[in-house]
């Protein structure tokens, strides 16, 4: 209830946002030292990893050296050696996904409470529905940043564990396989280290391939994560509005919605099968080709004797090595789509929250600056040359200059569409469209009540007392407030939880909203159709208390009803743009 700054940002609103800009701020923030030594762990675990791999190489060797020579006295032996390398790798593969879980959650932790602090801070939700400047900022919170955490941590281990098995194995390899000779010309031709070659070409060849074939999957996969949000978005909507849609007997309605909804999905999807089964047409046959293919490219040198049963063993597990470690690209390109398009849902997430906390967008086709609120030091609200539009600067009506006192009493009348709920917006300071301005007292407690007001799930004490945590007031305190309010039914469940929205008639909701006012004591009170649900005697009952508890408080009420006149002094009439404005 009191006026609220904007939050400080690093970043400007036409800062361009990239990858590095998302992932930067974990790794040099207050749990900077938590984040790094657990990531240094798993740096090494991964290390360790490698050099148990190099050894299970050199075993294969001489196993199969072993085998050859039907030499049963190492056999005992090369089982322990086994034993010990396949323990310490469980042991080590337990604790890398555990310690990976671990830092990916508290990645998507931090992120989280930075981005609800960005969405909620300043209004910055509101006018991005209000806008309509990015859709399902709720998945885009929840699911969003859980795979961006998750995704990018992954695809950086790997990345780092593939490049030190690279350089590990490429040496193996080229020691094992040595020169291959070839003749050209009647020239000799000495290749050094000719099946690392062989491994370089044969996956930067796959790699390509999948690139070019997967590349229309980022933007697919964007729109499949969209639209499956829309999806889930209309079916929330649909139990949180059931008795009405059942009141209208829109069943048929509402399916066929979703069912166009889901046709979207459908369209979509049948985008990704067609290029998903390109991609696994060419990865099938460039996986499955590369067991075979570093055996034909060394049999040559094994038929000569150049080469033991062990080593050409050793070659084609060193080869699967370097080609998978080239091979990076297009293993992880299914994981490379799916995080580019969670890039880029968040970065025009980011973009939207932190140009909503900078400044308000009033649209270029009007020729109105803008409703400038200010906090001023003064004891009464003021406007000035107020004028409200539309957003897309159509005018919508003139409000003629008027000072607000304490304790003065206000109606808002005027006809449908006149603007009235419009100019309770834009005294709450969120309506930018439209001209002049409006002078609040910066220290007074200002309090809006619309027609339907929120009720979190919960405890019936924290509904009660929202926004107010439900520990401030005292639970007399707020059976008082629900008894003046006629509410006893609920005197004795303050501490039952239920999905209020849906347990209380309109009526009760409203009355519940008025105990809320008299529990906060607000020096402004605005009230949009506020007891528009409750009968005449209600309606006077609650006026009467709110004059009666708050007797400094000014009270700006937006109603249809003739009868309230006798509850206000002063009368605002609003009426449309061109339309005669009487005072």
């Amino acid at each position: 209830m009191t006026p609220k700054t904007s939050p400080t940002s690093a970043l400007e609103p036409d800062e361009k946002i990239s990858a590095w800009s998302l992932i930067k701020p974990y790794w040099v923030s207050e749990e900077w030292k938590i984040a790094w030594g657990l990531l240094v762990t798993i740096i090494a675990i991964n290390l360790i990893n490698v050099w148990i791999n190099v050894k299970f190489n050199t075993w294969s060797g001489e196993f199969f050296n072993m085998l050859q020579a039907k030499d049963v006295k190492d056999f005992p032996h090369l089982m322990i050696v086994w034993a010990v390398l396949v323990a310490a790798l469980i042991v080590l593969f337990v604790y890398d996904r555990y310690l990976r879980q671990m830092l990916g959650f508290r990645w998507r932790q931090w992120l989280t409470t930075r981005y609800l602090e960005e969405w909620l801070g300043d209004g910055a939700f509101y006018r991005i529905e209000r806008d309509r400047l990015a859709d399902n900022p709720d998945q885009r919170i929840s699911d969003d940043l859980q795979s961006f955490a998750t995704s990018t941590l992954s695809l950086t281990l790997d990345l780092l564990s593939t490049v030190v098995t690279l350089v590990t194995f490429v040496t193996i390899l080229w020691t094992l396989a040595g020169a291959l000779t070839v003749t050209l010309g009647g020239m000799p031709i000495v290749i050094p280290g000719y099946m690392v070659w062989v491994a370089a070409l044969y996956a930067l060849g796959g790699s390509y391939m999948i690139y070019k074939l997967g590349r229309p999957l980022v933007s697919i996969t964007y729109q499949q994560q969209k639209v499956e949000a829309d999806f889930r978005f209309g079916l929330i909507r649909v139990r949180e509005n059931a008795e009405q849609i059942a009141f209208y007997d829109g069943e048929e309605t509402e399916r066929a919605t979703a069912g166009n909804v889901f046709q979207r999905i459908r369209d979509n999807w049948w985008r990704v099968m067609k290029y998903t089964k390109r991609l696994s047409f060419v990865m099938s046959f460039y996986s499955n080709i590369a067991f075979i293919f570093p055996l034909i490219v060394a049999a040559p040198k094994y038929f000569t004797g150049a080469l033991t049963m062990g080593m050409l063993m050793q070659i084609r597990n060193s080869f699967g090595t370097v080609s998978d470690s080239f091979s990076w690209f297009i293993n992880s390109y299914g994981s490379l789509v799916d995080w580019r398009a969670t890039v880029n849902r968040l970065r025009e997430f980011k973009r939207v929250t932190h140009a909503s906390h900078f400044k308000e967008t009033v649209s270029p086709a009007t020729a109105h600056g803008g409703i400038n609120l200010h906090y001023v030091d003064e004891d009464r609200l003021t406007t000035n040359g107020l004028s409200l539009a539309l957003p897309n600067g159509s005018p919508l009506s003139q409000i003629r200059d008027i000072a607000i006192m304490p304790g003065s009493h206000w109606l808002v009348r005027g006809p449908s569409g006149s603007g009235k709920s419009t100019l309770m917006r834009a005294l709450a300071g969120l309506w930018p469209f439209g001209d002049g301005s409006i002078d609040a007292p910066v220290n007074a407690r200002m309090m809006f009540i619309p027609q339907q007001s929120y009720m979190p799930i919960g405890k019936l004490k924290a509904a009660l007392t929202y926004p107010s945590s439900a520990e401030t007031y005292t639970d007399d305190e707020c059976r008082e407030a629900l008894r003046n309010c006629r509410l006893e039914d609920y005197v004795d469940r303050l501490d039952e939880s239920g999905h209020w929205a849906r347990m209380m008639s309109p009526g009760e909701q409203q009355r519940l909203a008025a105990a809320r006012v008299l529990l906060h004591k607000p020096d402004y009170l605005f009230l949009d159709e506020a007891t528009s649900a409750l009968d005449s005697d209600n309606e006077a009952r609650v006026y009467r208390l709110f004059m009666e508890r708050l007797p400094k408080a000014a009270i700006v009420s937006v109603a249809h009803r003739e009868s309230l006149a006798a509850f206000h002094e002063e009368t605002l009439d609003v009426e449309r743009a061109g339309e005669a404005i009487a005072a």
